[in-house]
């Protein structure tokens, strides 16, 4: 990301409001600096020959107190900035994901996506506390620190202008030597996040094959791989903070010794010579900070450009296909085809599913049964029509995805004020006799395969029921529940279906397709060479 990214201004308004308040800030903090300098030269300057200095010291602490105020002010703004920026990208990426549909996220690694929104933008905290506020301070302060220079001391000001593009010369080439270190550890970091989250994720699997120890040693080799990752970039950023620290401490010796030697000689006013002195190390300051605190950054500046990929991929998806809204009716493809990466899986659909009945869609593998409800769902690039959209859809996919909560939260997810009387008939009608307070563990745990298939179609049901929708979307509902659950959950689809809704089911099952009004049967695209 560029030292202030354009694409952070669009994307966030907390930033947008951050720069106002930071230039004002940053301004009256410059202000005071030349107050202070100037009244502290006074006070100096009047002891020495004797002048009365009770009001300059006065002042001064006026003065102290006030651009301490400032900088407390100019910190809490950052604080406050980054958290507002923070949650403003993390609901935009969020969006951004449900946008992509789960393809697109599969593709990406739900390890490397929950590490951008998380522990990525986590690191935009030194962005906003420590990089940011120096760089505006350099924009604002630098120009009229000089200014001031130049009114007092015009050999002072030139040597100034002239020593103080050292240190940006010396800032690029730090900067080019470390972009890949900085890359290459935010690599690793999210490396190390997939390999954990594999490991979490199959571990049943390898303690009951006996293999969970040797995954161990694959962890510690990435650890290892980040731990030395992370003390290069350390070991970088103390050589660059030690070669700006020399470069803007030879340029104010200079200037010191430059004010001494004409002090001696009776070419410049004490009060002045005291002044340039106190100003010219503030000249340098912000500019050296910058350059310090930019490694500082460098995690919440490389997520922020992983952040920006997302939403600009987003922006940049496949227009959906074109779908007018019916509050009740038939549910009607015309032309649909849908494309999953770069093959087309389904190829100018037409089909009606009926209200008031439930349509079976079956095929086998590969025929494009999900990718239809995908098309339905936005979830995947398609062009066509369908006389339902996705805000018309009450849905429940092949995996339950449960959170970690009550059965109660998870059937009412997403509802503000949920209603715990349709929570418990939902999950009555989808044949599941269980305590909706019940607390489940993370993806569920608590509950068999079966049971947590029946509480998504239970959300499902309650989402149908909450807000009216005309449509019911199940994909494979009955893969996990024996014959008989199966053959109650029919019967409690064609009752939903005799309210006026349309039933869609995806299933290859027997007894389904045997108990459906109709089925539609889709056939794998033929691959030409």
């Amino acid at each position: 990301m560029k030292p202030l990214d354009p694409r952070l201004l669009r994307h966030a308004a907390g930033a947008r409001r951050f720069l106002l308040l930071g230039a004002a800030l940053g301004f009256a903090q410059t202000l005071v600096v030349l107050a202070f300098a100037w009244l502290l030269a006074d006070v100096v300057a009047g002891a020495i020959e004797g002048r009365p200095v009770t009001a300059p010291l006065a002042a001064l602490a006026a003065v102290i107190m006030l651009r301490a105020a400032l900088v407390w002010a100019l910190e809490a703004a950052s604080a406050r900035a980054a958290a507002v920026v923070k949650s403003e990208l993390r609901a935009k990426v969020a969006a951004a994901v449900v946008t992509l549909g789960p393809d697109w996220a599969a593709r990406q690694g739900s390890a490397r996506l929950l590490t951008i929104a998380g522990t990525g933008l986590d690191a935009l905290d030194g962005y906003f506390a420590r990089y940011l506020p120096q760089l505006l301070l350099t924009a604002i302060a630098t120009p009229i620190l000089v200014l001031a220079l130049l009114w007092q001391d015009v050999v002072t000001a030139v040597i100034v202008v002239i020593t103080l593009p050292l240190i940006p010369v010396f800032m690029i080439l730090i900067g080019l030597a470390t972009q890949a270190v900085q890359r290459r550890q935010w690599a690793l970091l999210n490396q190390l996040a997939t390999a954990y989250l594999d490991l979490v994720e199959g571990l049943a699997t390898l303690k009951i094959f006996g293999r969970e120890r040797r995954q161990a040693g694959t962890v510690r080799a990435i650890t290892d791989r980040y731990r030395t990752s992370t003390m290069s970039v350390l070991r970088v950023t103390f050589v660059s903070g030690f070669v700006l620290e020399l470069a803007g401490s030879l340029s104010v010796a200079l200037v010191a010794v430059s004010i001494g030697i004409r002090l001696v000689e009776g070419e410049i006013g004490l009060l002045a010579g005291l002044f340039v002195l106190l100003i010219t190390p503030e000249a340098f300051l912000p500019l050296r900070q910058v350059g310090a605190q930019f490694h500082a950054a460098a995690d919440g500046v490389a997520a922020a450009e992983d952040v920006f990929q997302v939403l600009e991929a987003a922006a940049a998806a496949p227009a959906r296909a074109a779908r007018e809204r019916a509050s009740r009716g038939d549910l009607v493809l015309e032309g649909l085809s849908v494309r999953r990466g770069d093959d087309l899986v389904v190829d100018g659909l037409d089909a009606t599913f009926a209200a008031g009945a439930v349509t079976v869609l079956a095929g086998p593998s590969g025929a494009g049964k999900s990718s239809v409800v995908a098309a339905l769902l936005g979830w995947a690039p398609s062009t066509g029509t369908a006389s339902m959209g996705a805000a018309d859809i009450a849905w429940a996919g092949q995996r339950p995805g449960l959170l970690a909560g009550s059965v109660a939260a998870n059937v009412a997810l997403g509802d503000p004020e949920p209603d715990p009387a349709l929570v418990r008939a939902a999950l009555a009608e989808a044949g599941l006799g269980i305590d909706p307070a019940l607390e489940l563990g993370a993806g569920g745990t608590g509950l068999s395969g079966g049971q947590s298939q029946r509480v998504a179609i239970a959300r499902a049901l309650y989402r149908l029921r909450r807000r009216d929708l005309p449509l019911l979307v199940l994909d494979e509902p009955s893969a996990a529940l024996d014959a008989g659950t199966e053959a109650a959950l029919v019967e409690r689809l064609r009752a939903v279906a005799a309210e006026g809704r349309v039933v869609l089911v995806v299933s290859h099952r027997p007894d389904v397709l045997a108990a459906a009004d109709r089925v539609i049967t889709l056939e794998p695209l033929e691959v030409t060479a």
